[in-house]
C-alpha cells in the first residue's frame, strides 16, 4: 500500500503516544476510509489522569475514542469493531459497560465486539481500554 494512502494521527488534546511506540490511529484512504484506532483508556487530557471509578474510566475512554474519530472526520456510527479490555472483570463491570455503550450505539448499529478480561493494563490504575475499527465510504 502506498504510504500517501496512510494517515497516522495523534489528537493534540490526548497524551503523546510516540514515546510508547504507537499512534492513536491510522486512516487508510482507499475506496473505503478505514481507521484503526489504538486502545483508548479512561485517562483524560495530555496528563492521562485516571479516575479511581470504573464507570468514569469507561465514559472517559469513550470520549477519547470520540476525539480520535473526530480527528479522522468520523463518528461513533462509523465504528464496526471494538475490543474491550477490562481489569478484574465481573458482572457489575459488564453491566456498566453495557449501559454506557447503549448511550452511544443503538441496537440497530452496535459494532462487533470482543471483551477480554485481564489482570492489568499498561499503567497502574487503568481499569478499562477500548480499541476500534471504523469504516466510511468515500
Amino acid at each position: 500500500m502506498e504510504h500517501e494512502q496512510l494517515k497516522f494521527t495523534n489528537p493534540p488534546t490526548l497524551f503523546d503516544p510516540n514515546p510508547f511506540g504507537f499512534s492513536h490511529s491510522v486512516l487508510i484512504n482507499s475506496p473505503l476510509r478505514i481507521c484503526y484506532i489504538s486502545g483508548q483508556s479512561g485517562g483524560t487530557g495530555k496528563g492521562h489522569l485516571l479516575s479511581g471509578d470504573f464507570r468514569t474510566q469507561v465514559i472517559n475512554a469513550l470520549n477519547n475514542l470520540k476525539i480520535v474519530l473526530e480527528q479522522n472526520s468520523m463518528q461513533y456510527r462509523d465504528v464496526v469493531k471494538i475490543t474491550l479490555l477490562i481489569v478484574d472483570y465481573n458482572q457489575e463491570k459488564l453491566e456498566i459497560w453495557t449501559e454506557e455503550a447503549k448511550r452511544i450505539w443503538t441496537d440497530s448499529n452496535l459494532p462487533t465486539s470482543t471483551l477480554i478480561p485481564i489482570h492489568q493494563l499498561a499503567l497502574p490504575n487503568m481499569m478499562f481500554e477500548i480499541d476500534a475499527v471504523a469504516i466510511q465510504k468515500k
